[in-house]
């Protein structure tokens, strides 16, 4: 029997929740569903760890996260700290960067034995994701080229909205699914713009958000780490705060175009179609 963990750092409180997980099937369901609704307080740090290990590399960065996550228990301050500590170069990561030039796209780097995901984000001129949630996982989005503006928005002010159905999102329920909200318009929260090496970190409790290219003239790439992984989120209106699930999808995978992706039901939080 493994016991798997997540131990928080914020502002120097350190929580640590544990669950015990068996090999069979139906318990590493529980146990992915519980790691999905643990970690409510950290916010991401702003600079380095003093004297923790740098990354020199990308593929320093990739050995040390799956270090880092094959341990039962994981510092999500230490994973924000590895993020921040890598210096964007483009000649290791040009090869996973694949532009599209109506959407952004998604294209998975590593698949991280199936307890993250780390991917790279390309923006042409102007490209936007729509407003979305995490399903319930850690995000930690670097920038390794140009400029993204983050808007984050509080949860639609709606009854319905509790933390029972922010966490079944992203559970395999893959239907048709929407939720009609009260109508009132999101909530902005703040707004910010990320630069070159910059690190932000979200999950569900911090709120939703958008991220865009504000750039006519220059494209962005930001590296994304998700944990865990998920394949279906929610993007909301920002209007009438509408939710609609959506299942996402990859542009490629390691390097290497998903030649069925556009069969696919395909949500890149920018343009959205029902899939069945």
């Amino acid at each position: 029997m493994t016991s798997l963990a997540v131990m928080e750092l914020n502002n120097n409180n350190t929580t640590t929740t544990t669950t015990n997980c068996g090999d069979d099937e139906s318990r590493n369901g529980e146990c992915e569903k519980y790691l999905r609704e643990l970690t409510k307080t950290f916010t991401g740090i702003d600079k380095p760890l003093k004297n923790a290990r740098k990354c020199e590399t990308l593929t320093d960065l990739i050995g040390e996260l799956r270090r880092t996550f094959d341990s039962d228990h994981v510092n999500i301050e230490y994973v924000n700290h590895l993020m921040l500590s890598y210096q964007s170069n483009p000649a290791e990561w040009r090869k996973f960067a694949k532009f599209d030039r109506y959407r952004y796209t998604r294209n998975l780097v590593d698949a991280g034995n199936g307890k993250y995901n780390l991917m790279i984000l390309c923006w042409n001129e102007g490209h936007a994701s729509a407003i979305h949630d995490h399903a319930d996982s850690h995000c930690f989005m670097k920038m390794l080229k140009g400029q993204l503006m983050e808007t984050r928005y509080a949860w639609p002010r709606d009854a319905a909205v509790s933390e029972d159905s922010k966490a079944d999102i992203g559970n395999g329920q893959t239907g048709q699914e929407e939720v009609e909200y009260n109508g009132d318009e999101l909530e902005e929260l703040s707004r910010s713009t990320m630069e070159t090496n910059g690190v932000c970190y979200i999950n569900d409790t911090l709120g939703l958000h958008r991220v865009e290219n504000p750039s006519h003239t220059d494209v962005a790439v930001s590296l994304h780490l998700y944990c865990p992984p998920f394949d279906v989120c929610s993007i909301f209106n920002k209007q009438n705060g509408k939710r609609t699930k959506c299942k996402v999808t990859f542009w490629s995978k390691f390097g290497k175009r998903e030649s069925n992706v556009s069969n696919q039901g395909f949500c890149n939080f920018a343009k959205c179609r029902r899939f069945s």
